[in-house]
């Protein structure tokens, strides 16, 4: 073993099936990440779209101010634990540092 030894890559075991390996986990995070960013949008927007029907008051304030702040929020809070969980099952599967 000489000092040029160190310099080298560690050998991979099938650089092919590696690449191809990351690129679909890759695609996979993107379609998990965008379905979710749709989900968002999709709440954001059409939950206080459609609460304004929603027009008594509700503790003095308007109910669909109450719906629209703490539905979203419910919301929210449940999409970051399905990705935090679909994205730790995703990394088990393709032996990704977590």
């Amino acid at each position: 073993m000489n000092l040029h030894d160190f310099d080298r890559p560690a050998p991979q075991p099938n650089s092919a099936e590696t690449g191809a390996r990351q690129l679909q986990y890759w695609q996979r995070t993107r379609r998990l990440t965008a379905w979710l960013l749709l989900l968002w949008l999709a709440v954001s927007f059409g939950l206080t779209y459609f609460a304004r029907e929603l027009s008594f008051d509700f503790f003095g304030w308007p109910f669909s101010f109450w719906v629209a702040a703490q539905g979203a929020l419910a919301v929210f809070c449940v999409i970051v634990a399905f990705y935090a969980r679909a994205m730790r099952k995703l990394d088990e599967l393709y032996g990704q540092p977590g």
